[in-house]
């Protein structure tokens, strides 16, 4: 039999050509990580639209909850999904979907980095990482996750060296710093609840103003300690500003309203953009770390919900990790993500050794002059020196109601 055997005579009717339409992907997060120059690869190599709804953490969170079907992909942190997985706003994860899942490294599978190293009080990825056979979550493994582990870092403060008081150049650097009557009126934060008050307790803690059984689960009473404190230094005049996300924070900082505070990474990329010499704490009592990942909706079916897929390991596939890595970010699978950065970014972003040449930032500007070190070291010393995660407290209403009295005093 030939091929011309195969094709219908030309009187029979030929079936209709079918155009496969174009899905539209919808990510819901923050700027932390959706950058516009990963969206426009993304949609360059998979061949679809992707549309981003770029929110700050609070509203991107109440959207993941209230709203599951306005997005597709929810991309935000793993102390979130105590949100969203209770309103059922996001749906399992089949891991036999996930083409880099046997890459990503032990911390967010077991919450330890290095064997031996200390997990770290509150939200601990591991904790909620695994669906069980009940549909609850837990750090037992299964083949259904509730999130995919992808964006991470040990966050801290910042403080510039230019206005560094007299004698603490020589101090080692501690939380407690955010409360120290020599930076009064020079002192931000950040003014998410669930992120903030895990800073000022650490800062609390640090200063002996204060005990908590476990910084990352306050009770009432620990919750009030801390706000009453906050209150007073605020009527002092001690706090100056409260920042919703890294670029607010990054601007106050450069106008020299603050000359410390909670600060994120790609904050420090565009202080030092603008001159401005920042350093980051490493703190002595250790960091206050996060883990970013990427769930799907409810309601992503068909088309939609492979495309969700097709996203997640376009992500995983080194080139997205590298342009994060440039931003001070790690990934969970970094191996990949090194074969897309020079040897030098390698050596400066993961190893901890001094920048062999000027490195840039993900948007190709100059960041990192050579012999620089980063501030901590290499990615197993900071993520092995993790004290608390950010975390969804058991009191976590009453935790906003009185984070609300202290930013209203």
């Amino acid at each position: 039999m030939t091929t011309t055997d195969l094709m219908p005579a030309a009187s029979e009717p030929r079936a209709p050509a079918i155009k496969r339409s174009t899905v539209t992907l919808r990510i819901l997060g923050t700027s932390v990580t959706l950058l516009e120059q990963i969206r426009q690869q993304a949609r360059q190599d998979l061949g679809i639209k992707i549309e981003f709804k770029i929110l700050d953490g609070v509203a991107a969170q109440r959207v993941g909850v209230m709203s599951p079907d306005s997005f597709d992909v929810y991309d935000q942190w793993f102390h979130n999904i105590d949100f969203v997985w209770p309103a059922r706003a996001i749906q399992p994860i089949d891991t036999r979907r996930i083409l880099y899942w046997d890459e990503i490294n032990s911390l967010p599978k077991t919450g330890r980095l290095l064997a031996g190293t200390n997990m770290g009080l509150g939200g601990t990825p591991a904790q909620r990482l695994f669906v069980q056979p009940d549909g609850s979550l837990g750090a037992r493994p299964s083949e259904r996750i509730s999130m995919l582990p992808v964006t991470h870092n040990a966050d801290s403060f910042g403080y510039r060296l230019d206005r560094l008081p007299r004698g603490m150049a020589q101090e080692e650097e501690s939380w407690a710093w955010l409360l120290d009557e020599r930076w009064r009126g020079k002192v931000g934060l950040q003014n998410d609840s669930a992120i903030g008050a895990i800073d000022a307790a650490l800062a609390v803690q640090a200063a002996g103003l204060a005990e908590f059984s476990d910084i990352g689960n306050l009770s009432v009473e620990e919750i009030d300690t801390l706000i009453d404190i906050l209150i007073k230094r605020k009527r002092l005049g001690h706090f100056k500003a409260f920042w919703g996300n890294y670029g607010q924070a990054a601007e106050q900082m450069a106008l020299g309203n603050v000359g410390i505070e909670s600060l994120w990474s790609p904050a420090f990329g565009e202080l030092r953009k603008k001159g401005i010499d920042v350093k980051s704490a490493a703190p002595k009592e250790g960091y206050r770390a996060w883990y970013g990942g990427m769930a799907i909706s409810t309601h992503a079916r068909g088309r939609v919900l492979d495309a969700a897929y097709e996203y997640m390991n376009w992500w995983m596939s080194g080139w997205a990790g590298a342009v994060i890595a440039r931003q001070g970010y790690y990934i969970s699978n970094p191996d990949r993500a090194r074969l897309q950065l020079t040897d030098a970014e390698w050596a400066y972003w993961y190893q901890g050794l001094p920048a062999s040449e000027d490195l840039c930032g993900p948007d190709g500007e100059r960041m990192i002059r050579q012999g620089e070190v980063r501030d901590g070291g290499s990615y197993e010393n900071r993520m092995s020196r993790v004290a608390v995660w950010n975390s969804v407290m058991d009191e976590h209403n009453y935790l906003v109601r009185r984070w609300n009295d202290f930013m209203s005093a």
